[in-house]
């Protein structure tokens, strides 16, 4: 971090309490640590600042003004350059540390924002205290208490409460995983359900993926079971897979059936295809029968394409084959424009 007023302070008397000093200052001071963050390839830096190359990571991120933050979870990151023109460090190994900010005015959290190390940090001349020695699930119970406190809209939902629970999903340590679950209980808020199942998707492995399969089956809103979709999608977890593929056969409802299916469409796969193509002959629903069309058109064109033209051509529901075709339309392919000739030069 450069061009900060920093302090650096043990957490001696833990976080909470540490923070609670700090933030009795006046003006706005900023606070931050590092815990130890799950396994997995993450950079995290400013959208207003890109790499010089593709195995280089970040450039300078302005800490009071910056947009956001975005993750890379891949080898590479977006090429361009750096917006004030600074050098990237080149990241030689996956982060396995990440580091929590948070800035404090008249006594309020206003903002959390995560970075990994090798994210260059320009504090604008502002009071910086570090504290070390912070204990992980300290950082958790912290945290939680961000998140909880959170109003339902607003800036402080949006920059405090949010990316808390992402901080919170980042963290490496089974308690990361118990705070997440209490936010999905059915009582808490739609949006603090919602937006938690995307990061036990993201973050949180096999532990997460049996949440989102408790919350799949139990939750007791469309919407938010709608959203546990996407989770399920984004897991590395082989039991999200099936709870996906099960969602899309077997949920009452026909919204989060097509929204499994539609996600099932970007996972491939042979389970993938069995599943929508058993949608399409055999789903009650006829809104559920296009969205399966829909994910088909989804596929990889030699799994998708040859499929749409056997619905095009056999199935039995008139608005399914309109479908389908409408998508073949789409595509561009070969094998669609010989389907069209063929029919043309039937009549």
């Amino acid at each position: 971090m450069t061009n900060a007023q920093a302090e650096t302070r043990p957490a001696a008397q833990g976080l909470e309490l540490e923070v609670r000093t700090a933030a009795a200052r006046a003006g706005v001071t900023w606070i931050g640590y590092r815990v130890p963050m799950v396994a997995g390839p993450r950079q995290m830096c400013c959208f207003d600042s890109m790499a010089d190359r593709a195995d280089t990571c970040c450039g300078m991120c302005r800490l009071e003004s910056g947009s956001g933050v975005t993750m890379s979870t891949g080898s590479s990151v977006p090429a361009g350059n750096s917006l004030n023109g600074r050098g990237s460090r080149i990241a030689l190994e996956p982060a396995s540390e990440v580091i929590v900010l948070a800035r404090l005015e008249a006594g309020t959290v206003g903002r959390v924002r995560t970075f990994t190390p090798d994210c260059d940090i320009d504090a604008a001349g502002l009071t910086v205290v570090w504290f070390t020695g912070v204990k992980p699930d300290d950082s958790v119970a912290w945290l939680s208490s961000i998140v909880l406190a959170a109003p339902d809209s607003g800036d402080q939902h949006e920059r405090a409460g949010k990316t808390a629970i992402a901080a919170i999903a980042l963290h490496n340590v089974p308690a990361a995983d118990r705070a997440l679950e209490t936010f999905v209980a059915p009582a808490r808020p739609e949006w603090l359900r919602a937006d938690t199942a995307f990061w036990l998707g993201s973050a949180r492995g096999d532990a997460g993926a049996r949440i989102l399969a408790r919350m799949i089956a139990d939750d007791p809103s469309e919407k938010v079971r709608d959203k546990v979709t996407f989770g399920l999608s984004v897991s590395k977890s082989p039991s999200a897979l099936a709870t996906l593929l099960n969602t899309a056969r077997n949920d009452q409802s026909r919204k989060v059936r097509g929204q499994a299916l539609f996600w099932l469409a970007q996972r491939a796969g042979k389970e993938a295809l069995a599943t929508i193509t058993g949608a399409i002959d055999n789903d009650p629903d006829t809104d559920v029968k296009k969205k399966a069309v829909f994910a088909l058109s989804q596929l990889p064109r030699d799994e998708g394409v040859p499929k749409l033209i056997d619905v095009a051509r056999a199935n039995r529901n008139p608005e399914v084959r309109k479908q389908a075709m409408f998508w073949l339309g789409q595509s561009n392919d070969p094998r669609a424009v010989k389907f069209f000739e063929d029919i043309l030069l039937k009549k």
